[in-house]
């Protein structure tokens, strides 16, 4: 029987491993910038992941024993737990030059050395008191590790010089598989975290939901269907938009997705592997919510319900284009011999017509901890599935993702729905 406390180990330190490979392309400049408010440095995500550990695991678990590596810290990498205390503006973290990069790192090595320590002497009750909060750690991590790829992405997009992150592996460029609809039928359904493995508990708890019937695209749309959208004036024809969307769209004179560019009579993108023509077999990336909802209107469908999407993708495997394949940037799906949908996990997080909003009889957790989720339950729209930069042991059915319904930098596409 293997170690409890030997595989949570080895699960945080995988993790902790990720996240400083994601930072070996950055130079120390790099990693201070934050290119718009909703963006937070590379070296603030460093810190920050390192601050939650030291902050519920390490300060609760040892109170008393454990040396903070800087006092200052406590104050300086907070996100925004108001239980915890004061702590820098988030459109300000672009502005702390200090610390270094590398103290941020010997920060990182500090409390990875206490955790270790922690886990040698911890064992019994005292290890499943402490389990929980360090398997929240790792998740939150995994969280920042996405979050700080499409960060530096948005930074090096805003670079003039379009600095290249990484060069990445060849991709396939053909055509998508053919769209299909895969009907449902109505009726009585589980949806929710219902135990076994890690949740958020935003997640939960499991409850039941009536679905009318429907149908859900085999896959999501790609560059070319949503070209078809732009040439056909989607971005100038009201009838398709929100009244919120049609605002922001006209507002930030939206045209194409973040990240496109007019070359001649084509398209290039913007990845984090440089600049390079846009291929039209490939799932659309980098939509807000309004102009996936926009787009839907224009095909003549909508866009799901997380529940319809939960009941249609429950029990697919997380097999998709995902973080540890290293393509970061969505792939063609080049053949679709599955009965259930396809890139379903991975590629782009795929935007919901559902509002974020609490489950039935949804309850925070007590403390600061219950600031995680719930208090950001006002103003979001869900996302499902998981992107190419999402880690692979981070995505599920019942995963609840989401952003403001006018965020663009994250890789947020879609997938369409309608009426059976």
């Amino acid at each position: 029987m293997s170690d409890p406390r030997s595989s949570l180990l080895d699960r945080y330190r995988e993790v902790r491993a990720a996240t400083e490979t994601a930072c070996e392309p950055l130079s120390p400049e790099d990693m201070g910038v934050q290119s718009m408010p909703d963006a937070s440095p590379a070296k603030w995500h460093l810190a920050h992941t390192t601050w939650f550990f030291e902050t519920f695991v390490l300060s609760a678990a040892v109170a008393g024993e454990y040396r903070p590596f800087d006092p200052a810290f406590r104050a300086l990498f907070n996100s925004y737990y108001e239980a915890v205390g004061p702590r820098p503006p988030r459109p300000e973290r672009g502005l702390l030059s200090r610390p270094s990069a590398g103290d941020i790192f010997r920060y990182r090595a500090h409390v990875d050395a206490a955790v270790r320590d922690l886990l040698d002497r911890l064992g019994g009750e005292e290890l499943d008191r402490v389990r929980p909060l360090l398997d929240l750690g790792v998740n939150h991590e995994e969280q920042h590790l996405e979050l700080l790829l499409t960060d530096i992405k948005h930074a090096f997009g805003r670079n003039p010089l379009r600095p290249t992150y990484r060069r990445l592996p060849p991709r396939y460029s053909g055509s998508a598989a053919e769209h299909r609809w895969l009907p449902f039928d109505a009726g009585v359904r589980h949806i929710g975290h219902a135990g076994g493995g890690f949740a958020f508990d935003n997640e939960g708890p499991p409850h039941r939901v009536f679905l009318e019937p429907f149908a859900l695209a085999s896959r999501p749309v790609t560059c070319g269907e949503y070209l078809r959208f732009m040439e056909d004036g989607g971005y100038d024809r009201p009838e398709f938009w929100l009244s919120d969307g049609w605002r922001a769209s006209q507002s930030h004179g939206w045209a194409a997705p973040l990240y496109w560019e007019r070359a001649g009579d084509g398209w290039e993108v913007f990845t984090l592997g440089g600049v390079r023509g846009v291929r039209p077999g490939e799932p659309v990336c980098h939509l807000s919510f309004y102009e996936a909802d926009a787009y839907a209107r224009w095909a003549g469908a909508r866009l799901p319900t997380e529940a319809e999407w939960e009941v249609a993708c429950s029990g697919l495997a997380p097999d998709g284009n995902l973080l540890e394949d290293g393509h970061f940037h969505p792939m063609p799906l080049s053949s679709d011999e599955g009965s259930g949908p396809a890139q379903a996990f991975g590629d782009v997080w795929e935007w919901t017509q559902s509002a974020y909003a609490p489950y039935p009889g949804y309850r925070p957790a007590a403390g600061a901890l219950g600031e995680y989720n719930g208090k950001f339950m006002c103003n979001q729209m869900v996302l499902r599935g998981g992107s190419c930069v999402t880690p692979r042991a981070h995505v599920r059915a019942t995963y609840r993702n989401f952003f403001a319904p006018e965020a663009r930098w994250q890789f947020a596409g879609l997938r369409l729905a309608r009426i059976a």
